[in-house]
């Protein structure tokens, strides 16, 4: 799914458009702003005591991303892209003094050696998780387009915070994401389509989730009719093979001056076959005088068949 940006100049990816609608989202409490951020800087591209760099592509992500960090420490980005700017968008704090509030507001000592991870103190508030795995989706995160494929996943460069956020996903949502290293990080990733639904849904994406919820429908809805058209076929192949086995006998007993000498239900069957060559048992069994049952009909073809089989021993 391709939507197209402001002015129809920019396609915008289904990942784009999911990020897109998680950034109305906006936290209300100073608590989800800072756990919100929390997520944004364990799944960015750097997060550090000498500074920190997010790049996206994502113009709402990149234009909800200041206004998230004032709400949450009350100061601006050192650098951050201007408001035109395309392609990567690049935003970085390297003031220290900003640095040490925000490694202080998570638990971190800037001064000593960083081990960063999921500190749970501040994300004690179920709207605190969600308001995390948002910022996390945000920076780290993306989704495929349901028309090619289920899959989304969360990406990050530190392994504690991989399987803390594992944990984390388990214990909000009750499933368990897959873990795999990708050069050098870590990635959480869901492919089944109702798991990565409920996700977007938690996230704050219900419209993305119904295009994942579509998506599936359609593909049963497709394979389903794939699946009976497929039947159709192969019980129209052996219908008509049947009735070729049918004409053929009835040709050799009519050939040979057997079909006269028996009895006259089944002269009838023959004629009714001959007459109707592609007709299906049951159209032919309404057409005998008088009417008879498919079952019936069935049998007196097959002995037609099988008188054939033995004349021609």
């Amino acid at each position: 799914m391709v939507m197209m940006g402001k002015g129809g100049n920019m396609a915008v990816s289904f990942s784009g458009s999911a990020k897109a609608e998680i950034c109305r989202v906006v936290p209300q409490k100073n608590c989800c702003a800072v756990a919100q951020c929390f997520g944004i800087l364990l799944f960015c591209n750097s997060f550090g005591a000498k500074g920190i760099r997010i790049i996206t592509e994502s113009r709402d992500f990149a234009n909800f991303l200041p206004r998230v960090f004032r709400k949450a420490f009350g100061f601006d980005f050192d650098m951050q892209p201007e408001p035109d700017a395309t392609g990567k968008l690049n935003f970085q704090i390297t003031d220290g003094e900003k640095i040490l509030q925000i490694m202080k507001a998570y638990g971190f000592d800037p001064e000593g050696t960083v081990s960063l991870h999921i500190n749970l103190p501040v994300l004690e508030e179920d709207c605190c998780k969600a308001a995390f795995l948002r910022g996390a989706f945000l920076a780290g995160g993306s989704v495929t387009d349901p028309a090619k494929g289920y899959h989304m996943e969360l990406a990050t460069t530190h392994h504690s915070v991989a399987r803390e956020g594992y944990t984390l996903i388990n214990e909000v949502l009750g499933f368990d994401p897959k873990c795999a290293g990708r050069g050098g990080g870590q990635v959480l990733y869901l492919k089944q389509s109702d798991r990565i639904s409920d996700f977007l849904i938690y996230l704050g994406a219900p419209v993305s989730a119904m295009g994942i919820i579509e998506a599936r429908l359609e593909k049963e809805l497709k394979n389903k009719v794939v699946r009976r058209c497929n039947c159709d076929d192969a019980n129209t192949s052996k219908v008509v093979e049947a009735a070729q086995e049918q004409l053929s006998a009835i040709r050799f007993l009519r050939e040979t001056g057997r079909l006269e000498s028996l009895p006259a239900k089944l002269q009838q069957a023959a004629k009714g076959r001959e007459e109707n060559p592609e007709a299906s048992l049951t159209e032919l069994s309404a057409l005998m005088e008088p009417p008879i049952t498919k079952p019936a009909m069935s049998h007196r073809l097959k002995k037609l068949v099988e008188i054939a089989q033995e004349a021609k021993k």
